[in-house]
């Protein structure tokens, strides 16, 4: 039997990517695993499926193709720098067979072209119906692609450029992956997406009414909301909000504000302000109390002032999110604001820092709101000492002792650290 490794970088649907690939292979007869890279020698082929987000990603995976390409092992390289930056690989990695996220579907064809011996590329930009491929393969978390591309044209991003425009695939299509996935084993759906927010925006439907139906879909399991760009709550805001009551779906939501200061945000295109953006954290938490809201900040965005920085400082301290991630601003050869003047390296490094323990400070108070509650956790990770899993409100909860990946189960939080939660198995309380 030929033995396939994927190698993911990058996103939810990256990785939901990774998935339908490994899906087709494994029903074309190989064995499939994802990520050792210590295990590559016991494979027939690796794919490296990439990300043009972040500069220090493209480096890393720049210089582990350097490495395997003195390795001769027979390589296929797939993802988002394949749409955005293919020169790049190619001086990395000269003669690699290439397929872009629109031709996912074609992994066996590139296979079997490195099975003859030949160098291809699918790089054309063709409309695909990935889900139906997704999700299948009977694992606890089951990541379904509902759409490619997005609707935004944000200055800092190259991902478009890669992706292209949105895509949204049929909802048909993904309950029926949801079912499967569900009626295999799987408890956790991921509904991945460049932006899902804008689901469905070109097909007259929206991700509220995708995650009600959803819910409607028979078994016990959850149900994970990707990142949804804020721009497009307006036109579904209170069903959404509807669809979030049903007990099947994660009590999380992504909201990424990017910056605290309106100026900057205009420059960046994104299409709302931070009083709209406040507005809508203000209707999550009337609603629902402990709902965990995760956003997203860049620092250094050119242009930023000091009075700007110290505007995400500031709005960050009054909604305290759940979950930060803070990104120091890095110039993408596609974005529009790399034509921009550049704030200097020791400036965007010293925001970084101050903005990261801040936001490191404001996640551990929210966590420790929790010790001493009892809550539902859903295990998704085992190893041989502990557990681990998410509760109603997607926070990661690690539990020692062996228990049994997708059970329910209840734990009284103990303490916390800076990556999760604590708990404690309250016995003859499994679910």
């Amino acid at each position: 039997m030929k033995k396939a490794l994927i190698e993911t970088y990058g996103c939810t649907l990256n990785r939901a990517d990774s998935e339908s690939m490994a899906n087709i292979l494994s029903n074309s007869g190989f064995r499939v695993e994802h990520g050792d890279s210590r295990k590559i020698n016991d494979f027939d082929y690796l794919i490296i499926n990439t990300c043009t987000v972040k500069k220090p990603t493209e480096q890393k995976i720049l210089h582990r193709l350097k490495a395997l390409s003195e390795k001769k092992k027979k390589i296929i390289i797939s993802g988002c720098m394949v749409g955005a930056n293919k020169d790049l690989l190619l001086s990395a990695m000269p003669g690699a067979n290439l397929i872009n996220n629109s031709n996912i579907l074609r992994v066996r064809e590139a296979v079997r072209d490195l099975e003859e011996g030949r160098r291809a590329e699918y790089i054309s930009r063709e409309l695909t119906e990935r889900a139906s491929q997704a999700g299948m393969a009977g694992s606890v978390i089951a990541r379904i692609p509902i759409s490619d591309g997005c609707l935004s044209n944000c200055s800092f991003c190259e991902t478009k450029f890669a992706r292209g425009s949105l895509n949204s695939f049929p909802q048909d299509l993904i309950l029926k992956a949801i079912r499967i996935s569900v009626s295999k084993g799987s408890k956790e759906i991921e509904l991945a997406s460049q932006d899902t927010g804008a689901y469905g925006l070109d097909k007259h439907t929206n991700i509220a009414d995708l995650v009600s139906l959803a819910s409607e879909i028979d078994g016990k399991f959850k149900i994970r909301i990707g990142m949804l760009n804020p721009e497009h709550l307006p036109r579904y805001f209170d069903d959404l909000l509807e669809a979030y009551k049903s007990e099947k779906v994660y009590k999380f939501i992504h909201l990424p504000l990017q910056s605290g200061n309106d100026h900057v945000l205009r420059a960046m295109g994104r299409n709302y302000t931070t009083e709209e953006f406040l507005s809508y954290v203000k209707e999550i938490r009337k609603r629902f109390k402990e709902m965990s809201i995760a956003t997203d900040m860049i620092v250094g965005y050119p242009g930023e002032s000091e009075e700007g920085f110290n505007d995400s400082v500031n709005i960050l301290k009054e909604f305290k999110p759940a979950v930060t991630n803070v990104s120091k601003f890095s110039k993408r050869p596609h974005a529009r604001a790399s034509r921009l003047k550049q704030l200097p390296n020791t400036i965007i490094k010293e925001r970084s820092t101050i903005l990261s323990r801040i936001a490191r400070q404001i996640e551990n108070m929210e966590k420790k709101k929790f010790i001493g509650r009892i809550e539902e956790i859903l295990v998704t990770e085992q190893n041989k000492k502990s557990a681990a899993g998410r509760d109603e409100n997607y926070r990661a909860v690690a539990i020692e002792g062996n228990l049994n990946l997708g059970e329910f189960v209840r734990a009284r939080i103990t303490g916390n650290s800076s990556a999760c939660m604590f708990g404690n198995i309250i016995l003859n309380e499994f679910i």
